[in-house]
């Protein structure tokens, strides 16, 4: 395509100008979701890329000054980290139970008139909104190879996609704060927080009867629930008051904590057929971006941080188990990493333990210390949260006054 662009963008722009633009198709791809399902993308060419990238470059301009503060998703200077400063901040105004919200298949379920019917109250060049449809409407190739049509949905995928998505749910930002509701949302994930479990089931029954027949959504019951923060997930967290002095901790929620246990097994097989310094370069750079994303929790997770390393360095430990194979090997080694011979063999030929219940044993700990991990370049979470700890603080730009 770089290669061929000086041809490519006069004839791109012409056919831009003259209105004769068709997109081309866009190519179905199913990809696992973190709470279970597939999440259908809709990955278009790169041509198409091109144009939704500029028209995303006209549009943001004119919408991005008037979305709402409590909007976090897919918008310049917000991310994750501000919705959840957002989030503490309404908790320690005293809003100790959320309203959380979950849209049911949202960006395949857009509706188009709707959606057009918006975009043109602010855009006046009828050429730009015929565009716009011809994308929305783009044919859909299914993995199978079948192409179906898109009566409706924005597809995930592309670079205009987060940008009408939050031109759709501007509505519903502008409707809570009308209504004098605290929130929170990120993309299509909404939390509204409120003083009471009561309070929260009358505004739960009162905003999903205007998504769905308002808006043309639907609400997914069994995802959505009027709870304490410290039950729900949002974005990665679960926020919870400290009963001692009233704050507010920042903790991994428990589906985060399932993925960085199922992630740090899947990166440590104790089949790993390569070197341990090899699977540890590999670890870190996981653990590393990891930690850029979760830094922000509060001392609370030191705990949760300090089972993985635990438990990281144990699976480092079945790892060369199984390369140092026969027990007698194992004896050899554990001797010359200066285990009493004694212990050594005592401990190893001990009953008819697996490997994986060798690696805990006291000769197996005192052999392969942690310092023997850290000597060669293994991150340890804990540590490195504590010398990068950041609090979360809300910025003084968020915030918007309310009614």
């Amino acid at each position: 395509m770089r290669a061929h662009l000086p041809r490519i963008l006069p004839e791109l722009r012409e056919s831009l100008l003259r209105g004769t633009f068709l997109p081309g198709d866009v190519r179905r791809v199913w990809i696992p979701k973190a709470g279970g399902g597939e999440r259908g993308l809709g990955i278009p060419n790169v041509i198409d890329r091109v144009v939704q990238e500029a028209v995303r470059r006209v549009l943001e301009p004119v919408y991005e000054p008037t979305f709402h503060a409590s909007s976090h998703g897919f918008r310049p200077g917000r991310s994750c980290h501000t919705a959840i400063s957002e989030a503490k901040e309404h908790l320690e105004e005293g809003y100790g139970y959320v309203v959380d919200l979950d849209l049911k298949d949202f960006f395949n379920r857009v509706n188009h008139q709707r959606l057009m019917a918006r975009l043109s109250q602010r855009v006046h060049e009828k050429p730009l909104l015929v565009l716009i449809g011809r994308m929305l409407k783009a044919k859909v190739v299914l993995p199978t190879g079948v192409t179906v049509s898109a009566e409706e949905g924005v597809p995930q995928g592309g670079p205009l996609s987060p940008l009408l998505s939050n031109i759709v749910l501007d509505e519903l930002d502008w409707e809570l704060a009308q209504r004098g509701h605290r929130f929170v949302r990120y993309a299509d994930d909404c939390n509204i927080y409120v003083r009471s479990e009561r309070a929260g089931q009358r505004v739960m029954a009162s905003v999903t009867d205007f998504i769905e027949r308002r808006m043309r959504l639907e609400v997914n019951e069994a995802k959505s629930a009027v709870a304490r923060p410290e039950d729900r997930h949002f974005v990665g967290f679960r926020l919870r008051r400290e009963p001692l002095d009233g704050s507010i901790e920042v903790l991994l929620s428990k589906r985060s904590k399932e993925r960085i246990d199922a992630r740090i097994r899947a990166m440590t097989p104790r089949t790993w057929g390569n070197t341990l310094e090899a699977c540890i370069h590999k670890v870190n750079a996981y653990l590393l971006g990891w930690l850029g994303f979760f830094g922000i929790c509060t001392p609370g997770i030191e705990r949760t941080l300090h089972y993985l390393d635990a438990h990281l360095r144990r699976r480092l430990r079945g790892i060369l188990l199984k390369q140092w194979k026969r027990k007698r090997f194992i004896v050899r080694k554990l001797i010359g990493l200066g285990v009493q011979p004694k212990t050594a063999w005592r401990r190893v030929y001990e009953g008819r333990k697996s490997l994986w219940a060798l690696c805990h044993t006291p000769a197996v700990d005192r052999g392969l210390r942690n310092a023997h991990f850290a000597e060669r370049g293994l991150v340890s979470l804990q540590e490195t949260w504590k010398a990068n700890a950041r609090y979360v603080s809300v910025p003084v730009q968020l915030t918007l006054p309310l009614g």
